[in-house]
């Protein structure tokens, strides 16, 4: 909870500017500790202990700074392990990206489900085409990872089913599964067997 003295201290307390990161680290903190309500420009200003205008000199509103916290959550889900090597096939990869999913419940509690209606519409428009830009570096990803998997079955990808078509299936699926508290992965891992391999 914000103490009440924070917010009363005079703006000049408070240093003229801060990092993006370290912005972005409180806007998920407050978000995790307090929910939605709670990210707004002052307060984000008040846990970084700056002034609202260094806030606003880095991100221009609070829907931008909304957006920029989205994207944040997203890339931290998704970080990738240090051994890349790690997904020598899609199912470890995709196995992977469910148990990250499963992490981030824990650690940002509803925000998968329900931070789009969150939003206003200028902060939806933004938040969407952060969160655009973060799925295609996922399928990008997931596109990579199948093309090196040796257990593909040779002659599955054709003009009239690509390796993007199914990666654009699959990720479809991971977000349905984003929205179901209960999706199971192993439904999932069982197409990609009996489809691709």
């Amino acid at each position: 909870m914000l103490n009440i003295v924070q917010l009363e201290r005079s703006p000049s307390m408070y240093p003229s500017v801060t990092s993006d990161k370290a912005i972005l680290q409180a806007s998920r903190t407050l978000l995790q500790e307090q929910g939605w309500t709670a990210l707004n420009i002052r307060s984000v200003a008040a846990a970084c202990g700056v002034s609202v205008g260094s806030i606003y000199n880095r991100f221009g509103s609070k829907s931008q700074l909304v957006a920029a916290t989205v994207e944040s959550i997203w890339q931290e889900i998704f970080c990738l392990p240090q051994d890349p090597g790690a997904f020598a096939d899609l199912l470890s990869c995709v196995a992977w990206l469910f148990q990250r999913l499963e992490e981030s419940r824990q650690t940002y509690p509803g925000f998968l489900s329900v931070h789009a209606l969150c939003f206003s519409q200028e902060e939806l428009d933004a938040g969407q085409r952060r969160m655009e830009r973060s799925w295609a570096h996922i399928k990008q990803f997931l596109l990579a990872v199948l093309a090196q998997d040796p257990q593909v079955r040779p002659g599955t990808f054709h003009e009239g089913f690509s390796a993007e078509d199914f990666v654009d299936l699959l990720f479809s699926l991971l977000l349905a599964a984003l929205l179901r508290k209960d999706a199971p992965c192993a439904p999932i891992l069982a197409l990609i067997r009996r489809t691709i391999y």
